[in-house]
């Protein structure tokens, strides 16, 4: 049996929390998690507040192999990340030479000021997380990596450490569309889920010109599993008179 590796996502940001500002990067992260065998099991949106960032960051490293934070690494006061993460280890916040010197690497010296350099501030004994579009670092430490909250720099980072995660098994989806309300599915899909634990079907509403329907998706991570199981579920709701419409074999 391949062992099950494990993420959890901390999305750091008021401005996030408000509305102000939508997330663009949990697909990002979920798709290229699970493109390398790594099953994302949580998310957690939270403030830019100190002790949020401590309790979230400590439980989550705790309870999964990796995590990954974004937001709150750049120059302003309000970004604390980096110096939360080092107290959530217990070490202290250094200013890095090697991250100064990246800066450097697009700032002139001149205008490299203080708040500039708060993002050289990396926890003692932390790795860099490489920034091929702006250069101002994250970091690794423990099972845990420091992101930037901007999108682009943000995948930039993830694909630089994608390929260093130790993956598990992948995980497989397929679905089916079922031209019948969830409810006169539900007691079917419930024993079939009984009687399959191995995988998990979701079950996703849909209303077309005011006809309702139900997309199932099964997941898992043997393909021929994935594809009896859905199987399954077209026939089963065929049984109680629904039109379905079966995916083909199971995707990544």
């Amino acid at each position: 049996m391949v062992e099950e590796v494990t993420a959890a996502l901390v999305i750091i940001g008021n401005e996030v929390l408000s509305g102000r500002t939508q997330d663009a990067n949990l697909q990002y992260i979920a798709v290229g998690l699970n493109e390398v065998g790594v099953r994302l099991k949580e998310v957690r949106v939270i403030a830019d507040d100190e002790a949020a960032i401590i309790r979230t960051v400590n439980e989550l490293r705790a309870a999964n192999t990796y995590v990954f934070t974004t937001g709150g690494i750049g120059p302003t006061h309000d970004d604390i990340t980096a110096e939360c993460i080092a107290k959530a280890f217990g070490v202290p916040l250094r200013r890095d030479p090697r991250a100064v010197e990246r800066l450097l690497r697009q700032i002139k010296p001149e205008n490299l000021n203080e708040a500039r350099l708060r993002m050289a501030n990396i926890p003692e004994g932390a790795d860099l997380i490489d920034n091929p579009v702006s250069h101002a670092p994250g970091f690794r430490i423990g099972n845990v990596h420091v992101m930037a909250g901007v999108p682009k720099i943000m995948q930039a980072m993830f694909d630089g450490v994608r390929g260093s995660l130790r993956g598990g098994a992948k995980m497989v989806s397929k679905s089916v569309t079922i031209h019948m309300g969830e409810g006169a599915i539900a007691d079917g899909l419930r024993q079939l889920q009984a009687d399959r634990p191995a995988v998990e079907i979701g079950s996703y509403p849909f209303s077309r010109e005011g006809k309702f329907g139900t997309v199932i998706v099964t997941r898992g991570t043997d393909p021929a599993t994935v594809a009896q199981v859905s199987h399954e579920v077209a026939v089963m709701a065929e049984s109680l008179g629904a039109r379905t419409e079966e995916e083909p074999p199971p995707s990544y």
